[in-house]
């Protein structure tokens, strides 16, 4: 996913932030890698560009960037993984017997939002979301 869709440099400005050159390096190897990707795996991607950064200010990056919603972490598979969060929101199905990934609808978990407002008074953060679970080929092989 590019950034250039969304202008995510005048999204952080606007929320009165400034766009370092780390910061600006850190979005555009998100950017480039266009999936999940370990904090280990940028920070090599970007350790590549900028030999000087050193891991620390790319997790710390990585956390303001979550912290503004930019930016997804998830557990999948095991591993923590980032991803930008996009202009829609984004769910996947997570098999943890052969760790297969699968996207789902975003229409799909609108009623569950409406219903946890309606219900509970709760407004739910459901831009990202991971459900674990089991895949139907796991399912069938197991039987």
């Amino acid at each position: 996913m590019s950034h250039h869709h969304l202008d995510l440099p005048q999204l952080i400005r606007a929320q009165g932030y400034r766009l370092t050159p780390q910061r600006q390096l850190v979005l555009d190897t998100l950017c480039a890698m266009s999936s999940h990707a370990t904090a280990s795996e940028i920070y090599e991607q970007v350790s590549a560009q900028m030999p000087a950064l050193n891991q620390a200010t790319v997790y710390r990056t990585l956390e303001f960037f979550v912290e503004l919603r930019l930016i997804a972490k998830s557990d999948i598979g095991g591993q923590t993984v980032y991803e930008l969060v996009g202009e829609q929101p984004h769910y996947h199905l997570v098999c943890r017997q052969c760790s297969h990934v699968a996207e789902l609808a975003a229409t799909q978990l609108a009623d569950l939002a409406d219903w946890l407002l309606v219900e509970h008074g709760f407004q739910a953060d459901l831009d990202h979301v991971v459900i674990q679970g089991v895949c139907a080929d796991c399912r069938a092989s197991s039987l």
